[in-house]
């Protein structure tokens, strides 16, 4: 069994391959340094490196903020423990939850229980060995929760079930991407060894959100980011959109 953080690359990698519509034809091999080669039929080869936009320029919660984190990731894991007393897929699942309709603590079993069933439901005719991708909006979830990304690969033997955005929510989301194209720009160097045709970068984010959220979208695609790489590209997860940096 590959470790669970390959597992996860492995289920990126595939993600962003069915997401990108220029994504070159070849096969794709697992590596290290970087993460992935793209092996195609004109003999050339691309290095993929994998990183998650990390919100560096996050504020660290409060007591209030920090409870409120607690009580949604007990509710997801409760969920998670429901889904599994009746199914032996493994999920990856990040949740989104309401910034203004908060849930109350003596719905959150309640909403544990229906948000395992809205789950185990759209995966009914699913079959075991494949990559099946489902999006659950607000007109179906229950109150205080958004959006629920749920992807299933054959190759995910370890459950990750998440809250959406678990690292913080950045003031700067711009600086942020900077600054993660900054660390594996140091890093390519040591990928140049393995004498590639060409090298990529893809960061990926839950959900593309900021404190400040409003023209996020214009505000990344105005901005000129550099790299060494030949391509840069961020991918936001739940809403399946890849933004071309570089």
């Amino acid at each position: 069994m590959q470790p669970e953080k390959k597992q996860l690359e492995i289920l990126l990698i595939d993600y962003f391959r069915r997401s990108y519509p220029d994504f070159p034809k070849g096969r794709v091999v697992s590596s290290e340094s970087p993460d992935f080669w793209v092996r195609m039929k004109s003999k050339n080869v691309i290095g993929i490196e994998l990183t998650r936009l990390n919100p560096a320029n996050a504020i660290p919660p409060d007591d209030q903020q920090t409870r409120e984190i607690l009580f949604r990731d007990e509710l997801i894991q409760n969920a998670k423990e429901i889904f599994e007393r009746s199914s032996e897929i493994k999920l990856y699942v990040k949740v989104l939850f309401s910034d203004t309709k908060k849930i109350r603590s003596e719905r959150a079993m309640s909403v544990s229980v229906r948000l395992a069933g809205l789950i185990r439901n759209t995966l009914v005719t699913s079959k075991y060995d494949v990559f099946n991708r489902v999006v659950l909006g607000k007109n179906v979830l229950p109150e205080g929760l958004e959006e629920v990304l749920v992807i299933q690969h054959p190759k995910l033997k370890t459950a990750m079930w998440e809250r959406s955005n678990n690292l913080g929510i950045s003031n700067d989301v711009v600086d942020d991407i900077r600054q993660a194209i900054r660390k594996k720009d140091e890093k390519l160097r040591l990928y140049q060894k393995n004498h590639l045709n060409y090298y990529w970068l893809l960061i990926t984010t839950d959900f593309l959100q900021g404190v400040k959220s409003f023209n996020l979208h214009n505000k990344i695609m105005n901005h000129r980011f550099e790299s060494r790489f030949q391509h840069v590209f961020l991918f936001d997860l739940i809403k399946s959109k890849v933004y071309e940096l570089v």
